[in-house]
């Protein structure tokens, strides 16, 4: 191999190093990486606590747990890209989105779109395989993402962290509703918690984004009403978690325990906003917690009804 073809070689390969990279990166931005794992993570606590509850094992329905956990990944896939595909125009304005690949034109549109709706029709098609309740609270969350939330009412209204908060709260009841009927204190618990913790979460997100969301002209809380309203709001979901692990009594009284510290947390955390000077770091401060905060719940969860040997 002469001089010139071994420097042409390394270029070819650093190219494609490059492109594979900037691939990677483009369908993690397509598909919102994290978002889709968080919301893995309750489908699969919900399966798990309905074997709990009915005396299941994963191992007997472990065909059934793939298909729940793969079926509603996809489908969360799916809503997520079509997201991407409908706000094109808003992700061109706010700086954090402007990498998307439907922004820089890496990925066409068409082929977005393309993907969206196939992988949408995928998941649906898997968890008919499970039962119907799954596949219709699945659906439920996947319609309210996609229309009510992204195609309706994110550009309009202020309650489209109330709309889109739904989809998120369902996917419990997806894992749940493939083992047993969802009329249970324990999955409906957990719909509500999602759902009301998903409001401060989302609102401190927004607080940070503010002049991003601002300069796309979307309807969040704190652009519309300002952040002392967003406060007040942010405290109030805050102090409606506290007596929920008290629902939840089946779980146990360490859990109980835990979680109740974690809401006290949360909720001290929230009353320091009324008194910060710097809301940009207290909005991120609260960011943060949320974050931990529904994982370590979801998590004790799991942590506290593993079999004993």
């Amino acid at each position: 191999m002469t001089k010139d073809m071994d420097i042409t070689f390394t270029e070819n390969s650093t190219t494609i190093d490059q492109n594979s990279g900037t691939l990677i990166a483009d369908l993690k931005s397509l598909f919102k990486g994290p978002v889709l794992l968080a919301n893995a993570l309750p489908v699969f606590v919900g399966f798990w606590l309905a074997l709990h509850f009915t005396g299941g094992s994963l191992f007997a329905n472990s065909k059934l747990f793939w298909l729940t956990i793969i079926g509603s990944t996809i489908l969360m896939g799916g809503a997520l890209v079509l997201n991407n595909w409908y706000d094109v125009d808003i992700d061109t304005v706010m700086k954090r989105t402007q990498k998307r690949p439907t922004v820089t034109g890496n990925i066409p549109l068409k082929t977005v779109l393309g993907i969206g709706i196939s992988l949408s029709a995928l998941g649906m098609i898997m968890l008919l395989f499970t039962t119907m309740e799954a596949a219709i609270y699945a659906f439920i969350g996947w319609f309210t993402y996609v229309i009510m939330y992204t195609m309706w009412t994110k550009r309009k209204y202020t309650l489209n962290t109330v709309i889109g908060s739904v989809s998120g709260a369902v996917t419990p009841m997806i894992g749940w509703a493939a083992i047993a009927p969802t009329w249970h204190i324990v999955p409906i618990m957990l719909f509500i918690i999602l759902f009301i913790w998903q409001m401060p979460h989302t609102f401190a997100i927004a607080m940070r984004k503010y002049d991003e969301y601002k300069a796309a002209n979307v309807a969040m809380l704190p652009v519309v009403h300002g952040f002392k309203v967003t406060k007040r709001q942010m405290f109030v979901y805050i102090a409606c978690l506290l007596p929920l692990p008290f629902y939840l009594g089946s779980l146990g009284m360490l859990f109980i325990v835990l979680a109740t510290i974690l809401n006290i947390g949360f909720l001290i955390v929230s009353i320091r906003g009324f008194f910060t000077k710097n809301d940009d770091r207290w909005a991120y401060v609260m960011f943060i917690y949320s974050v931990n905060y529904i994982a370590i719940l979801f998590l004790l969860m799991v942590a506290v009804t593993l079999p004993i040997f």
